[in-house]
């Protein structure tokens, strides 16, 4: 086991099983949050040198690490006891970074920096690509 994700309000931990997961409303997803205002794969947990990384998968109603929304697509990394919301879903992931391999200074999060360069209607997954047409 790689760490838990603990609902804030109550309720049993969920086991985090493997280094990479999709979690979603869809039954293929490695955790299944059963709740209308989850997407069907919202997001991604991943593992990177030891921390838990989360990667909004252009979900609906969004992540938040910390009480602020990360952009689609972007790698946010989760320390230990850290808040994540999952649309408006709240959960604290518990985990030690040493025992799953952290060496030395923590990974970054990933920086856009061609952000200014793509519409909002791209970033937001509603333009449709013009090859398709």
């Amino acid at each position: 086991m790689f760490g838990e994700l603990i609902p804030t309000g109550g309720g049993d931990p969920i086991p985090l099983m493997k280094k990479r997961l999709r979690i979603g409303r869809r039954d293929g997803c490695d955790i299944v949050l059963d709740f209308g205002n989850v997407s069907g794969h919202h997001c991604l947990l991943e593992i990177d040198e030891g921390y838990w990384f989360v990667r909004d998968l252009r979900s609906r109603n969004g992540v938040k690490v910390k009480g602020k929304r990360i952009l689609v697509g972007v790698r946010k990394r989760v320390d230990p006891n850290t808040e994540i919301y999952i649309a408006k879903n709240s959960y604290t992931i518990d985990y030690d970074p040493q025992a799953l391999g952290a060496f030395g200074t923590p990974p970054q999060d990933e920086v856009v920096d061609d952000f200014f360069e793509e519409s909002l209607l791209s970033r937001a997954g509603l333009k449709k690509d013009k090859k398709k047409r």
